[in-house]
């Protein structure tokens, strides 16, 4: 296990890393999610072992630490991850970035252009949208005031959502996850879809066949490579890991 300080209490974020050369290769989780349970099949299948990879932890997630001083906005998130990344001697990385950790990789290449220089997202929140009447899922958990999840919500979202979501979500913290959750739901200004579709470095948007994103016309008309998985629903890299390790080593240099 690695590990940088990113905040000024000491809290620190943590990954998995598996050697191999640069440029490196970032692994990014989704909301409740953890990186190393999402990827770890896909980092080491034999078509992606030659490059280093960090198999990462947002601040209020998985192996890293929950500061409660911190707002878990998407671009506090890409900040600090972007600090992590420095300390880690990364430059020129492959971003693989899954769910709400796709928006906040958005906002890296974004903000912090020496870092990422290959940006795959995975079934990416690209776009604001309001809080479900449905309290489960990150609209549902959106819709919660944050004393109210945290005093109890909370129990409500892990009944309603599967348990292998829930696996991975009851090791998040309660504040940082649902302040993630309302600043997903808010999206940026300008919006991911916009931040995507103006970076001038190669970009894919993989999502589950069947059905293609919003607007992904035009983000092919951006440059933007959209293509589906077979076989696949929202949690692609562990629904389909064999097709969706090929389709990154064909992406990625």
């Amino acid at each position: 296990m690695h590990d940088a300080i990113v905040h000024p209490s000491g809290a620190r974020v943590r990954w998995v890393e598996l050697p191999g050369s640069a440029p490196a290769r970032v692994y990014v989780h989704g909301l409740g999610a953890t990186s190393a349970p999402y990827y770890a099949e896909v980092a080491a299948h034999p078509l992606l072992t030659r490059h280093r990879s960090l198999l990462i932890d947002l601040l209020g997630f998985g192996i890293s630490d929950r500061p409660q001083d911190f707002s878990y906005t998407l671009e506090a998130h890409a900040d600090v991850l972007a600090t992590a990344l420095r300390k880690a001697g990364v430059e020129g990385a492959s971003v693989i970035a899954h769910s709400m950790g796709g928006a906040v990789a958005t906002v890296l290449a974004a903000h912090h252009a020496d870092l990422v220089a290959h940006l795959i997202l995975v079934d990416a929140n690209l776009d604001p949208y309001p809080p479900a009447p449905v309290r489960a899922g990150s609209s549902g958990i959106a819709a919660y005031e944050e004393e109210e999840f945290v005093a109890g919500g909370w129990k409500e979202v892990r009944d309603r959502v599967d348990p292998h979501w829930w696996s991975t979500m009851r090791l998040a913290d309660p504040r940082g996850l649902h302040r993630t959750a309302v600043s997903l739901a808010e999206g940026t200004s300008p919006t991911m879809r916009d931040l995507l579709i103006d970076l001038t470095i190669p970009r894919a948007y993989l999502y589950p066949e069947g059905g293609e994103p919003a607007g992904a016309e035009g983000l092919r008309a951006a440059g933007v490579q959209v293509l589906g998985i077979p076989e696949s629903g929202h949690n692609i890299m562990l629904d389909n890991p064999e097709a969706f390790a090929r389709t990154l080593a064909a992406l990625l240099p």
